[in-house]
């Protein structure tokens, strides 16, 4: 038992440093993107911390078997060059032993990359991008940088100098149309004004922004003529009632669904699902004889090696799985042959480490 819980820990320990470290840099990269969507002005920064916690379950079932696999090699292969696991076997430990160790981690991790990839992970990619839809489809206050113009969409561009104290009105607003007139003539329409305001219609729910003491100019390309339009109150209507996002992708539907659609991009979309979670205990049987080490070879001898080994499980999985989408590889072949010759691969390597008994002569 004390053995069981110090290698477990030991694993444990290093998945959770390596995962750490890869979460850091793809999450990182991601809010750099999301980032500069705010700074455009596609939705407000409000939104980031909800977007990035949607995205969370995607990056955990991506990162985890890689993590566990490294966290199998850095410390097993530590384990070794300490002549650790040689004083194990020594005393009856056999890797047998250390591989049923291995798998009580391995199951922890399976449990958690399988919630994130049956479940987590689509309602969380399908949550994410309704957000983005709804706030993309709306002009909102939230949205708008003063001193800056911004592009919402139909030839629309609004400036605003700043706002007031409470973030209700806006100063000095500039907006820019591009639209036709009743005889499809195109023209260009400016409207500048003191101030304005955001309120919705009850009835239609349609959003309008009032803009107060201004002119308006409508230019026609080609036409030294603007007609001039000075108002005391005026109403530019920003969008109609906001629609739910149509996502019909395989990506963001639900598991269930995709077990009764039946579809070839269903069952590709299932069977990568299922492929998380079966890759972690595939991926436990290889590493233990790659971490294998001696002290000339150092810990991080057969690291690079793995990673191009496990890059390639992965490549593999993705292409098989757009065959499938594609129709070009039957589904009920699907990506099963690729796991099947992992693991054949992982026990050959098992039987190849084992040691060979003598025989007494």
């Amino acid at each position: 038992m004390i053995i069981f819980r110090y290698l477990t820990r030991e694993i444990l320990t290093t998945m959770v440093a390596v995962a750490g470290v890869l979460l850091l840099v793809i999450m990182g990269n991601r809010f750099i993107r999301y980032f500069s969507d705010v700074a455009q002005g596609d939705f407000p920064a409000s939104l980031l911390g909800t977007l990035m916690l949607y995205q969370l379950p995607s990056f955990m079932q991506l990162l985890l078997p890689l993590a566990f696999f490294l966290a199998i090699l850095l410390a097993y292969g530590q384990l070794y060059l300490n002549s650790e696991i040689t004083v194990l076997m020594a005393c009856g430990v056999s890797p047998r032993k250390l591989l049923r160790v291995a798998l009580w981690p391995a199951g922890i991790v399976v449990l958690v990359v399988g919630a994130c990839s049956l479940w987590l992970t689509p309602a969380g990619g399908r949550y994410s991008e309704i957000l983005i839809e709804e706030q993309q489809s709306r002009l909102d206050f939230s949205a708008l940088t003063p001193g800056r113009f911004q592009d919402f969409g139909d030839g629309l561009t609004v400036y605003t100098q700043a706002f007031n104290d409470d973030q209700t009105e806006m100063q000095q607003v500039f907006i820019s149309e591009r639209q036709r007139r009743d005889d499809g003539t195109p023209e260009t329409v400016v409207t500048r004004a003191e101030g304005g305001y955001q309120t919705t219609d009850e009835e239609t729910g349609s959003r309008f922004l009032v803009l107060t003491d201004g002119e308006r100019y409508s230019v026609e390309p080609g036409r030294n003529i603007a007609e001039r339009l000075e108002f005391g109150t005026y109403a530019v209507r920003l969008s109609r009632v906001a629609q739910m996002a149509q996502l019909d992708d395989e990506e963001y539907a639900s598991t269930p669904a995709l077990v009764a659609s039946g579809s070839g991009e269903a069952l590709a979309q299932l069977q990568w699902r299922l492929s998380m979670p079966l890759m972690i205990p595939i991926l436990t049987l290889i590493a233990l004889p790659l971490s294998r080490a001696n002290p000339r070879q150092g810990r991080f001898a057969k690291l690079l090696p793995s990673i191009f080994l496990y890059i390639c499980y992965m490549s593999l999985l993705l292409a098989a799985q757009d065959a499938i989408a594609r129709g070009q590889l039957s589904a009920t072949v699907g990506l099963w042959p690729i796991h099947i010759a992992f693991l054949a691969f992982g026990l050959w390597l098992n039987r190849l480490r084992r040691p060979r008994r003598r025989r007494a002569s």
